[in-house]
């Protein structure tokens, strides 16, 4: 027969407990409080101000209009201009705009005429949800000027680049890369560390020749090749099974793998010296998780979240590896021409790198 008096005291003794556990307290707030605010704030599926640079070769009045009408639909936001369709395509595959707007020169003519599309988008087809809002333009009713002349059945006409069947798991396949080494390999070396310390091996460390920086390095070296191996066998499965294209160098991606994996594993390595047990361990890698995957534009596009949402996004690691694994991947970009984003993941890791060492001692807490 259950004792009330018995399971009240073992109640207090779990609610002390979880007092005293400021961790944990701040993540049964934390959690739901991040989820909502995100959910409800960050995340946007009706997409706004995509980053769209012009070719305006007719240079008219009609042009400009039809260029104030595309920004007053707020559905793209016009980032510059340019004089070539070389000069989009650079732009489309290095991710720095998601759509070109082509305006023909004799774009006068072909608003009279009215047998043809007037203008045209030209679309990074990689992201569905993207082009589904550039083919929502097409239906864009053209500002009246003071020619009045009638506008054409179809204002634009939608040309995609990079994904030409429309897949979505050709935008999905590249961007797990980058989810599952940071959920695999910031929860383990989070961990490491602290495992050894609850089981009692780092005082035999401790008692060794060997240095913190020697054993820091021997902790993230296997976890560096376990990524390794996870990295190649999404990239089998994609192609062998989803027929995802590898446009760009395999041996660049590689590269900027290898990078992210040091970032994750130094994030790790950090949090591993800020937690006392591997439940704290384990709480702070979810807690970097939720934003990361929600925010680094893996899920839903960079530029349909607010501004604010974004300077969040742009400090978490997997924001820049989703532009780069897509950009070499899939648009066939170079290391060279996506260089900001790799910097950006090479800063992550020392600063990281640096608070981790700074943190660590050889020594007991």
């Amino acid at each position: 027969m259950i004792s009330f008096s018995r399971l009240w005291a073992v109640f207090r003794k779990e609610v002390w407990q979880l007092k005293r556990d400021r961790m944990t307290i701040g993540m049964i707030f934390g959690i739901p409080i991040i989820q909502i605010l995100l959910f409800g704030y960050a995340i946007n599926t009706d997409i706004r101000w995509i980053p769209t640079v012009v070719m305006d070769s007719a240079s008219t009045q009609s042009s400009r209009n039809l260029i104030s009408d595309l920004e007053a639909s707020q559905v793209v936001k016009i980032t510059g201009y340019v004089q070539t369709i070389n000069e989009i395509e650079a732009q489309l595959r290095t991710g720095k705009v998601s759509i070109g707007l082509v305006i023909p020169a004799d774009f006068e003519r072909r608003l009279q005429q009215n047998d043809r599309a007037a203008a045209q988008l030209l679309v990074d087809g990689t992201d569905p949800i993207i082009l589904a809002s550039a083919r929502q333009l097409t239906s864009l009713q053209r500002h009246q000027d003071t020619q009045k002349t009638q506008a054409p059945s179809t204002l634009f006409s939608v040309r995609h680049y990079y994904n030409p069947e429309r897949r979505s798991a050709v935008n999905t396949i590249p961007g797990l890369i980058g989810v599952i080494l940071t959920m695999t390999m910031v929860i383990f070396t989070s961990i490491s560390l602290v495992r050894e310390r609850e089981k009692g091996n780092l005082e035999l460390l401790i008692n060794t020749p060997i240095t913190s920086n020697e054993l820091m390095l021997g902790k993230i070296l296997p976890y560096i090749v376990i990524g390794f191996f996870q990295v190649t066998l999404i990239l089998a499965l994609g192609v062998w099974i989803f027929n995802v294209p590898i446009v760009g160098s395999l041996a660049e991606i590689y590269i900027v793998a290898m990078v992210f994996i040091a970032a994750n594993l130094t994030l790790g390595l950090l949090f591993s010296t800020l937690a006392k047990t591997q439940l704290q361990a384990l709480q702070m890698a979810i807690f970097i998780m939720l934003p990361s995957i929600l925010l680094s534009g893996f899920m839903f596009p960079f530029s349909g979240m607010p501004v604010v949402a974004q300077w969040i996004a742009e400090l978490l690691p997997l924001t820049h590896f989703e532009r780069l694994i897509r950009g070499i991947m899939l648009r066939g970009a170079s290391l060279s021409e996506l260089l900001p984003e790799l910097l950006a993941l090479i800063g992550f890791m020392l600063i990281t790198l640096w608070l981790a060492s700074k943190r660590f001692h050889k020594r007991l807490d």
